[in-house]
Order: C-alpha cells, then sequence, then structure tokens
C-alpha cells in the first residue's frame, strides 16, 4: 500500500499556525491596559497597526511552514475535503471555531487560485452553530441598585480598577447618577428589578477605555457605555455615561479603528454586542474588536445569501462618477463594490498600484471616525443575471481588466467594499437650511480630524465625502491621500507684475506636493452660499499657517483627542 495522504497533519499544522496567530494577537491586545495606563499613546497607534498586519505575516508563515513540512501532496486540491473534515474535529471543542475556519479559508486561498474555491475544499458556509446563547457569566458583571444607583456605579468602579487611581471617584459617581437620571425615565431608576450588565473585559482604543454593557428591566433594555480617560498627571476619570443606542452604535462605527478587548469567547460576546445593538451586522461587530477577516467572512455570507434570496440586482452607485474608482452597489444591501478604472482621467497622475496602496494604507491608519473601514476582495464571482444590464455595460467599458464576463458570470478580479453613505454633495442638493450648515460643520470637523491624525485628503471635494444614517460626514475616496507632514503648505507669492494676475498659468513654481489653502474656497465650492458658510465655520482651513501648525504638533509627537461621541456635561 502507497503512503497515507497526509490530510490529518495538513489540518494540525494549519491549526497550529492559527494558534501562533491567536497567541501573538493575544499579547499585543493584553498590553492594551498598560499602554492607557501610562499615556503610551504612540504606541497604542503602532499596536493597532502592527495587530493589523499581524494576521497576513502569520498567514504567509504558514503557508511557507506547510510547504516545507508537507511537499507536493499540499497542492493535490482534490483531498483538501479530507484536510477540511479532519479540521473540522480538530476546531469542535474551542471557544474560536468560527475564527478557526475563518482562518482555514484565507490557509486555502493563499495556496490554491480562487477558481478553486468551493464548499467542499473550505468554510464558504460555516459548519459552527449561529451566534452562541447568553453570554457566559464569566465574561459579564451585574448590578442590581435596587434604587441606590450611585451605590451601584461605586461597585462598579471598585470592580474596575487599574494602575492608575481615579482622579475623582466621587465626583464622578455623582456626575454619572445625574447622567443616568436624565438619560432613563424615573420609574426605571426605583424599579427594584433594574439590572446593569457589564461585560468583564475593558475595551481599550486610542486615548480611551470603554466600559460596554446593558441597563434592562423585565421589559425593556438600554445600551450603556462609559468612556473612561487617562487625565496624565491626574489619574482617570469616567467621561461620561452613555445610554442613547444611537450614539452607543457610533462608538461601534465602520469608521472608527478596531478595539483592543480580551474576548474568551468572540461569538458569544458578539452576540451581546448584537442585542444591545441591533442594528449592527454581525460583520461589523467582528471587525470592531479585530477580528476583521472573519468580520469579512461574514460579509461575504450575508452577500451571497442576499443574493439568493432577493431579486436585486446591481446598479450603478448614485452621484459623480469618480476619475480613478467606478462604484456600484446592490439597492438593498448597503454596501458600495469599488473597482480601479483601466485608464483613469487626466488630471489624475497616480497610477494602480499606488491607488491599491492608498487604499491599503487606510486600513493600518487611525481613522478617527472620518474614514470608511475598507474591505478587499479577490476573484468575485456573481451570476450575470445579477447585474442591471447598464451597470454592467459600464464595468466592462471602463475597468475590462477587472470585470469579465465568463458564461453566465461576472468575475470580478480586484474591489473594494465600503458602507454605502449618501454622497456629500447629493445631500446638501436636498438639504434644509439646519442641515446644510450642520453639514458644512461636520464636513471641516472632518477635515481637521483627518489633518490632526496626520491624514491630508488630498482631494477634498464633496463628492468624495458621505453622509452616514447617523448625521456624520465621512470621507471615502483615498486615491490622493498622504500624511500630512509630507505636504508642503504654501501662501501664494505676490503677483511680480500686473500681467501675472491675468495670466492663465502660475507666476510661480509648483512642487507635487505643495498645496495652496487660498485656493481652496472655488475649488470646493461652486455655491457661493455654502462658500462663505465654510469660510465662517472653518476660514482657518484657508490659511497655510493653520495646516503649519498641525505639522508642527505632529512632529512633536502629539497625539489628538477625538472622541466617538458627544461629550456632554454631567454636572449635577
Amino acid at each position: 500500500m502507497g503512503q497515507q495522504w497526509p490530510a490529518g497533519e495538513i489540518a494540525q499544522l494549519i491549526l497550529e499556525g492559527f494558534d501562533n496567530y491567536r497567541e501573538h494577537f493575544r499579547q499585543i491586545t493584553d498590553g492594551a491596559q498598560a499602554r492607557f495606563e501610562q499615556a503610551q499613546w504612540q504606541e497604542a497607534q503602532q499596536a493597532s497597526a502592527a495587530r493589523i498586519s499581524l494576521y497576513e505575516e502569520k498567514v504567509a508563515e504558514t503557508r511557507e511552514m506547510l510547504h516545507r513540512r508537507i511537499g507536493e501532496p499540499l497542492l493535490e486540491v482534490g483531498q483538501w475535503p479530507l484536510v477540511k473534515s479532519a479540521y473540522i474535529a480538530l476546531i469542535d471543542l474551542r471557544f474560536d471555531d468560527e475564527l478557526a475556519e475563518t482562518w482555514f479559508n484565507s490557509i486555502f486561498c493563499s495556496l490554491f487560485s480562487h477558481d478553486l474555491i468551493s464548499d467542499g475544499c473550505m468554510f464558504i458556509h460555516t459548519t459552527r452553530p449561529s451566534l452562541r446563547g447568553h453570554p457566559a457569566s464569566a465574561q459579564i458583571r451585574s448590578y442590581r441598585p435596587d434604587g441606590d444607583l450611585a451605590g451601584a456605579l461605586l461597585a462598579i468602579f471598585e470592580d474596575y480598577r487599574f494602575g492608575v487611581p481615579y482622579a475623582d471617584l466621587p465626583g464622578d459617581v455623582q456626575r454619572l447618577e445625574a447622567r443616568l437620571r436624565q438619560n432613563l425615565p424615573d420609574w426605571v431608576c426605583k424599579d427594584p428589578e433594574l439590572c446593569i450588565e457589564l461585560f468583564s473585559s475593558v475595551l481599550y482604543r486610542n486615548k480611551g477605555a470603554y466600559l460596554i454593557g446593558r441597563l434592562y428591566t423585565r421589559d425593556e433594555q438600554w445600551p450603556l457605555a462609559i468612556p473612561l480617560l487617562h487625565l496624565e498627571g491626574r489619574g482617570i476619570q469616567a467621561d461620561t455615561l452613555i445610554t442613547d443606542e444611537a450614539e452607543v452604535s457610533i462608538i461601534f462605527s465602520f469608521t472608527r479603528s478596531y478595539f483592543m478587548v480580551d474576548v474568551a469567547i468572540p461569538a458569544e460576546f458578539v452576540g451581546f454586542l448584537k442585542r444591545i445593538l441591533p442594528g449592527k451586522h454581525i460583520a461589523e461587530l467582528y471587525t470592531s474588536i479585530g477580528f476583521y477577516k472573519h468580520g469579512k467572512s461574514e460579509f461575504y455570507r450575508a452577500l451571497i445569501g442576499h443574493l439568493a434570496s432577493t431579486d436585486d440586482r446591481f446598479i450603478m452607485a448614485p452621484g459623480v462618477r469618480g476619475m480613478v474608482m467606478s462604484v456600484f452597489t446592490l439597492p438593498g444591501f448597503n454596501t458600495v463594490f469599488k473597482v480601479i478604472k483601466d485608464r483613469f482621467a487626466h488630471a489624475k497622475t497616480v497610477d494602480r498600484n499606488t491607488v491599491i496602496e492608498k487604499y491599503r494604507l487606510v486600513k493600518r491608519v487611525d481613522r478617527v471616525g472620518r474614514m470608511a473601514d475598507t474591505q478587499e476582495f479577490s476573484d468575485f464571482r456573481f451570476p450575470k443575471a445579477k447585474f442591471a444590464p447598464d451597470c454592467l455595460a459600464e464595468l466592462l467599458e471602463v475597468a475590462p481588466s477587472t470585470v469579465v464576463v465568463e458564461g453566465d458570470t461576472v468575475l470580478v478580479r480586484h474591489c473594494w467594499t465600503e458602507r454605502r453613505m449618501t454622497p456629500l454633495n447629493l445631500y446638501l442638493e436636498n438639504a434644509s437650511e439646519t442641515q446644510v450648515r450642520e453639514a458644512l460643520e461636520d464636513y471641516g470637523l472632518a477635515i481637521k480630524q483627518l489633518a490632526a491624525a496626520n491624514i491630508f485628503p488630498g482631494d477634498m471635494l464633496l463628492k468624495n465625502f458621505g453622509v452616514t444614517r447617523h448625521g456624520r460626514v465621512v470621507f471615502y475616496d483615498y486615491d490622493e491621500i498622504c500624511f500630512l507632514t509630507e505636504v508642503n503648505f504654501r501662501r501664494i507669492p505676490p503677483p511680480r507684475f500686473p500681467e501675472d494676475e491675468m495670466s492663465s498659468e502660475p507666476w510661480y513654481l509648483v512642487g507635487p506636493m505643495d498645496v495652496f489653502p487660498e485656493e481652496f474656497p472655488p475649488f470646493l465650492f461652486a455655491d457661493i452660499g455654502q462658500r462663505r458658510l465654510f469660510g465662517q465655520l472653518h476660514g482657518e482651513l484657508y490659511d497655510a499657517d493653520y495646516w503649519k501648525g498641525l505639522q508642527e504638533a505632529i512632529r512633536a509627537g502629539k497625539v489628538i483627542d477625538v472622541f466617538p461621541y458627544r461629550r456632554k456635561s454631567c454636572a449635577a
């Protein structure tokens, strides 16, 4: 008899690679508390970027190890259903089994071309149960105020202690009790059955720490978030208390960096979050806590489920056509799909590889709530019947190297997905006077917050920003972004002669990274009224010295405070 094909050995090696990835993921995550306590904000940003890069690094390591250990039998794709079967047996008793399936998929896709993908060889459909039932008691802490809200809050802060003391714990309790009474009906605060339930681990991101959970009675529930800040030199402070579902949802937004949080059973924690934030898709919740690859798996499963169960067809996304990207969408699925055009408009000087790197950069940097997260996909295959004819015709015209018809199937060789938003220029066309003012106020804040996080959008036209369902303005077109510190902000030199002002060409040399903020008003706003209003709200953006000041702060190592919630006063 010949040697048995090594399915079990391959499955074991894949799982060992996964364990290695998970251990390094935990090490980075477990350092979040110390970074918060020691106010190591730059290190926190570096750790966030390192953890994102970790997945692909460990996939590559595992692939190379498999090649060394197994050799040629590894690439006999017809035997991989045996590997999958052996792997299922290995992960059945794990608490992170759904993540292990996604890892298996990543390894398979790193070894084989995507036209070999099948549910027999990998986990297109999960073999795991859906989100687990109620969270295990070890993962949550419960408090029953029984009419004494201050006592319950004090007990909470006694349980959630840090290596740095609270700056003013009695004051925090007093302010948060007042906020709780403002947020909830009076009868709820007195209800003897009122319960406060918090996840046992603290969630860390950027310069904040968060206690996350819910308040509930027999008949109702409210999400609960308590953001904590480290006031350097003074200690920890509870910044506010949030029970509004929309505001807690924004904390878990697709525009934010991923949380660092110790999660023993990921599916149960995501299930917990899903119950308090029912409007969030589980893909987004997995992504929000750093498991972005599994979020990608859940997104894909939701997409193919939607296509199979509806008559929805892809159409071109509304808005001004892009000069670099072609964007299409499904009306009933809250996502846009972006493919790179084969030829760019003459005004664009970037190439395809540069665009790809810009989009990948966004994954690694702090998005400060102002840039949409993206997922990168290769070799999507969709039924041709799922495309509106004019949509498919346009894609085939502008991106024939990326979008290909193969019989009854459309192959999309490469694309990014983003959350669908209303383009800001379209939003303003139909907005009331109040809405216009609020949107332009937030548009300016978005530019300022990105800049303070060392991101310069490059092309700041209204069409490159979107408005979310919560009314926030978010940047989503990345082909011209760069680090703010790479830009040379200049004032326009005075004309040498009267004829200079009449010339169609500048009378001064312009370098590739030169930017003249004085030119922004007519460039950004065709509408004179909007131009004037924006100047009143954010006129400093037209001043080169403002941008230079931000650059100096960044070079000095300053990490800005950007809060993913409205900082209402908690004064009693």
